[in-house]
């Protein structure tokens, strides 16, 4: 079931803040999915979702191939969890962020939702999901 990824319910906000591993899909260059397992930090009031990732992983450098090859602001990527029955899926135009205060802010949000600092690399990005659609089974209603 589709919902605004802007107005999530209260539920749905809740399973992305449980602490999950996540997998993120980004378009390799001939156009298949490459699926990775990834941590992912979600914003609704700004729209967002975060992976941290270094500057010169397959993920990163698909959506910066993407980005050029289609010349949009990003790349279609989706992120999801599961557990048990519950799923969510966050799905968006990616772009890839090096700026100081925007890894700094990813760092913040992730540490916020893992409960502990990521490990230190000083090769990081972010990879910034600008949100267009979420959906989800069982994480929709208060329990």
């Amino acid at each position: 079931m589709a919902i605004d990824p802007h107005h999530p319910t209260p539920a749905y906000l809740s399973f992305w803040r449980e602490r999950h591993l996540c997998t993120l899909t980004t378009p390799r260059p001939d156009g298949t999915p490459h699926v990775v397992p990834v941590c992912v930090t979600y914003d609704p009031e700004a729209g967002v979702a975060r992976v941290l990732a270094s500057r010169s992983s397959a993920k990163v450098r698909n959506v910066l191939a993407a980005t050029e090859a289609h010349g949009s602001g990003g790349a279609r990527v989706a992120v999801c969890q599961v557990d048990g029955a519950r799923w969510a899926t966050l799905e968006g135009i990616a772009r890839v962020r090096t700026e100081p205060a925007e890894v700094a802010e990813g760092e913040r949000r992730y540490e916020e939702r893992y409960g502990k600092p990521p490990r230190v690399n000083p090769n990081r990005a972010v990879i910034e999901i600008s949100l267009t659609r979420a959906m989800g089974a069982r994480v929709l209603k208060e329990a």
